[in-house]
């Protein structure tokens, strides 16, 4: 589906009424199929253009690359429009192990850098989704969201900001306890961008029999999950086995939950494409690419965070192999 919001209740009222016929459905099936197939072979070269372009990566699995490296340097050897989707959260400049602070005008042109570069390697219909918190400008102000600094720093058209919503966290004594973290959602073109919103529909709908004139009002695979999400952080306990600590947390000092980012790939992504992070860190967003059929790209500038990563992507492999390998053997 490409940026279009207006094809909802055209898709209610075909499934209330059931005018679909079953051969249609099958002959929409080997289409999408056969769309799907040609997609896998046209990412598999823009993979390999990817290869040619970076040169070994520091890790290889069948449908991901990983790269040690700056992604400003990395960024400027890819292809023209050679990437689907990007996912990331860059540094927030707030002096966490893995980042030099800079001086913030220092620090906003270097990131208005790399969001050019971005928009430079994104597909026509592409987009970028970028995960933004919070920074102290002495004097001026306490917690300034970063977007408020960002958002106009690229040639990319702003959909829309999100807001992610989670429960634990620093508690304040002087100001409301920080709960949530930005998302800005680029694209680059607003009138023809990939945009999924069935995939990503929310089942719980207060009242789903509710009709008007005799029709079902909602949408029957849920409603929109509107511009808010309510997610858990990464929680961390200690030794990071502690009884609080998520079950996907690393060690990796900024990690973001895996439910956000497969929310992101599945609504702004088709199976087989490209997504990129060029600020690797843990994986989060390699191992949400892959779990949902999509091809990968990291960047990372750590090597410590670039062998996170790979574990983390090898222990999902093995884990999705051995399941495949269960189904097979339930199916026998």
């Amino acid at each position: 589906m490409l940026g279009v919001y207006a094809k909802e209740q055209d898709q209610v009222t075909d499934i209330t009424k059931g005018h679909v016929s079953n051969n249609h459905n099958q002959a929409s099936k080997h289409i999408m199929a056969e769309r799907t197939t040609n997609t896998l072979i046209t990412h598999s070269r823009s993979l390999e253009q990817v290869r040619e372009s970076l040169g070994q990566p520091q890790y290889e699995f069948e449908s991901a690359l990983s790269y040690c490296g700056d992604c400003l340097e990395l960024l400027r050897k890819l292809p023209t429009g050679i990437i689907d989707l990007t996912v990331t959260s860059p540094p927030y400049n707030i002096g966490k192990a893995y980042e030099t602070v800079r001086p913030i005008d220092e620090y906003v042109s270097w990131c208005s850098e790399w969001m050019t570069e971005i928009y430079r390697v994104t597909s026509p219909t592409g987009a970028c989704w970028l995960n933004l918190g919070y920074i102290s400008m002495p004097g001026r102000a306490h917690m300034l969201p970063l977007s408020y600094l960002l958002w106009d720093k690229s040639p990319f058209t702003m959909v829309q900001e999100v807001v992610w919503n989670y429960g634990a966290g620093v508690a304040g004594r002087r100001v409301l306890s920080p709960r949530n973290e930005k998302f800005l959602w680029y694209v680059k073109d607003i009138a023809n961008y990939t945009f999924n919103l069935d995939e990503i529909r929310d089942p719980d709908v207060k009242y789903p029999n509710q009709k008007k004139n005799g029709k079902i009002r909602v949408n029957p695979m849920g409603k929109n999950p509107s511009d808010v999400w309510q997610i858990p952080k990464v929680t961390t306990g200690q030794g990071l086995i502690g009884r609080r600590a998520s079950p996907e947390r690393t060690s990796h000092p900024a990690q973001f939950p895996i439910a956000v980012i497969d929310r992101i790939i599945k609504a702004c992504s088709n199976p087989g494409d490209i997504v990129l992070d060029p600020f690797l860190g843990s994986g989060t967003t390699m191992e949400a690419a892959l779990k949902n059929g999509r091809t990968a790209l990291g960047f990372e500038l750590s090597n410590s965070y670039v062998d996170i990563a790979y574990q983390r992507v090898k222990t999902h492999l093995a884990k999705a192999s051995q399941g495949e390998l269960l189904k097979l053997l339930e199916e026998f």
